[in-house]
């Protein structure tokens, strides 16, 4: 059986963007620079089964989106838009200001569009992009139409319900419990035994942040910005991606269609897997980053 080391908060570190503070963990001291982007709600510590692994030969990088984890929660609409633009740009100015060179990107769900949105708007941020369990944005206005009457219809009334401060922050403050968390893990986990106390903690800490619940209300109202195929077929890079078959909220039949794209190398199906692989079958996803990224950085090399 692999273990894995969970890194401690105290060697978190800080970085200054926009000035707004940026949480993010890093480990290793050589090899090419990974980026983990985690999916909603989440945060760095859900790469923490694949930080010292990924770290054996490369210099990774785990960082909390602004608005998730332990970076500042801002005011949405007042003091930063919480879309893919913004999140793009923060893992691309990440790339330059902290690490100083290009990275190879890794997402999980939403992670997977803010690295693509990172890697198109700058190009000279990725050396390639591996996608786990893209999400497919189903509740998007461009895809509403495709989906039953009742979530066609039901979506935006309830998006509308939860504009109303005080209707949102009971909605968020009946969510955010961690039997509520537990049942949401074990719903989009394959295999139940990786839903942990550990895991349900890492996810309900930052719930309790001044601005969370703005946050959250904020993203959950985005129908709108960039899909998937919207911005696969601009990538200045390679791809690859990784889906949990398993997954209930994101297709595996749909996500095998972004394997069409050109600028994909590889689609790898992970049988009996959920929603957000690197963290519930590590001991599969970590080889398969490891392979990926000695490939790329292998072909980059003799073309240098």
């Amino acid at each position: 059986m692999t273990t894995y080391t969970n890194t401690t908060a105290s060697s978190t570190k800080t970085w200054i963007w926009q000035g707004f503070s940026i949480c993010y963990q890093t480990q290793g001291t050589t090899g090419p620079a990974v980026v983990l982007v985690h999916g909603f709600g989440a945060s760095w510590s859900h790469w923490r089964k694949n930080l010292p692994v990924l770290a054996d030969n490369c210099r990774v990088y785990a960082i909390d989106l602004i608005g998730f984890g332990g970076s500042a929660k801002p005011k949405p609409g007042e003091e930063i838009a919480y879309t893919f633009e913004t999140w793009g740009q923060q893992i691309a100015d990440f790339c330059r200001e902290v690490i100083g060179e290009p990275a190879f990107l890794v997402g999980n769900s939403i992670g997977c569009i803010v690295v693509m949105q990172a890697a198109v708007s700058y190009p000279d941020t990725a050396l390639g992009v591996a996608l786990l369990n893209c999400s497919l944005r189903l509740l998007h206005d461009r895809k509403r139409a495709t989906l039953p009457w009742s979530r066609r219809v039901g979506a935006p009334l309830l998006t509308r319900i939860l504009s109303i401060k005080s209707i949102g922050d009971f909605f968020f403050n009946l969510i955010a419990k961690p039997k509520t968390v537990r049942k949401i893990l074990l719903q989009a986990y394959g295999n139940p035994e990786t839903v942990t106390e550990e895991l349900v903690d890492i996810l309900m800490k930052p719930a309790h942040d001044p601005g969370a619940v703005a946050v959250f209300l904020a993203f959950t109202s985005y129908s709108h910005g960039p899909l998937a195929e919207d911005l696969l077929p601009q990538l200045p890079c390679p791809a690859i991606i990784v889906w949990g078959t398993a997954d209930p909220w994101e297709p595996v039949d749909l996500g095998r269609e972004l394997a069409n794209y050109p600028q994909v190398q590889k689609f790898i199906p992970l049988e009996g897997v959920g929603h957000c692989p690197q963290d519930e079958a590590p001991e599969v996803v970590n080889p398969i980053l490891q392979d990926w990224i000695w490939e790329r950085s292998a072909i980059a090399q003799q073309n240098l």
